[in-house]
């Protein structure tokens, strides 16, 4: 895929459309049929993934001088969008990633962007981001990973939980406290179960999101050079929850991808079964149901379409992304489960994707905030937008 040279403030349309379009016939080609064979045997997607790189989809929002294809959050939403239609663990491999990207574009120095964003680009390094820990999942404030200065460098020690890519990442966007706080740093290491003083110590088997590592990383004595501190010391959180508004979009984006192919499975299946001598689209039941489906699934994907708009213009989105990241996610979940009941007693069997999109859909209520974490920094913002407005 190629774009225009200047695109990162607003992507043509015609062009959003061509790329999106592009990803849409990969995946019907490439990822669907096979999906659903993957999952099941848990099987990391290495040729998906290549063909993901020869595309350019690890560079989507990186800027074309440092090899990306500079193109806008709209444009990003729609890829994720359709790579989770297909297979929403393709989504996943690309969120974490571009993440990191975000922070390095966002805070890191002239010399950190030209170091470490072609390689993200090019898909020659992934990235992984590496915030909550055991004992500090929503409660952010409270990890306890340190980063201790020592010359030229920092030696880290700590333990960080459920780490997308964390075994096949090259890149790792590490937060960490250290004497000013808590800062965030990019860690270089070799794609492996080991490397230096870092040992995956744990991998996470998970109800879905199958095909993709989720891990638990320990840091015992492990040093990084003080150049790869990104933004200012004890900046780190801050920089990171304003990183997660993408992440959280990107949720929102991957639910939807997911509602609608449980919403396509479901609408389908409605006009090949029969019972009582018609289709079972013809039931007053079941249309109720398709009606309320194909309307929380449009207006879950022009909330998310909304916060990428905002986010993209540099404006603050965090109430937009969360109440992005919180329909869509429990409109994916309820959507999955009423193609279930649609599907009936062959929706619970493997030999449809029904099951998987029933599988996936809860990790969207939980991943990037909990849904109960959404609604506190929902219920923040409004507020403290209203005494903004009133001073």
């Amino acid at each position: 895929m190629s774009a225009p040279e200047h695109a990162p403030a607003g992507t043509d349309p015609e062009v959003r459309r061509e790329i999106v379009e592009t990803v849409r016939r990969f995946v019907a080609r490439d990822v669907v049929p096979v999906a659903s064979r993957l999952e099941h045997e848990d099987r990391f997607p290495e040729e998906i993934v290549e063909r993901m790189r020869e595309l350019g989809l690890f560079g989507v929002t990186i800027p074309r001088e440092y090899g990306g294809l500079g193109l806008d959050l709209l444009t990003y939403v729609g890829v994720v969008e359709e790579l989770a239609y297909g297979w929403m663990s393709l989504s996943g491999i690309v969120n974490t990633h571009t993440m990191v990207a975000t922070l390095i574009v966002q805070h890191g120095t002239e010399e950190q962007k030209r170091r470490w964003l072609p390689q993200l680009a090019s898909g020659e390094r992934r990235g992984a981001l590496s915030l909550s820990e055991p004992d500090a999942g929503s409660d952010t404030r409270n990890i306890s990973c340190r980063a201790v200065r020592d010359g030229d460098e920092y030696v880290v020690n700590g333990t960080k939980a459920w780490v997308t890519n964390g075994e096949r990442a090259g890149l790792v966007a590490l937060a960490a406290r250290t004497d000013e706080g808590i800062s965030a740093f990019v860690v270089e290491k070799e794609p492996g179960p080991s490397y230096g003083g870092i040992t995956v110590s744990r991998q996470v088997d998970k109800l879905g999101y199958k095909g993709i590592e989720t891990v638990e990383m320990a840091y015992a004595d492990h040093r990084i050079p003080a150049a790869n501190l990104v933004g200012e010391p004890g900046r780190g959180l801050a920089q990171i929850l304003g990183v997660l508004e993408v992440g959280r979009i990107n949720i929102a984006a991957r639910a939807v991808g997911v509602a609608r192919a449980a919403f396509d499975a479901a609408l389908d299946y409605a006009q090949q079964r029969t019972t009582f001598g018609k289709p079972i689209a013809e039931h007053q039941a079941i249309q109720l149901k398709l009606a309320d489906m194909a309307t929380r699934l449009e207006a879950a994907r022009l909330l998310t379409r909304n916060a990428a708009e905002r986010k993209q213009a540099g404006e603050r989105c965090d109430v937009e992304a969360g109440m992005a990241k919180l329909f869509a996610s429990e409109a994916a979940l309820d959507i999955a489960t009423e193609a279930m009941r649609i599907h009936g007693g062959v929706g619970y069997t493997t030999d449809l994707p029904v099951e998987r999109y029933y599988r996936d859909a809860p990790l969207m209520v939980i991943g990037e905030g909990t849904n109960e974490i959404q609604r506190l920094v929902i219920a923040r913002g409004l507020l403290a937008r209203a005494r903004a407005g009133a001073g």
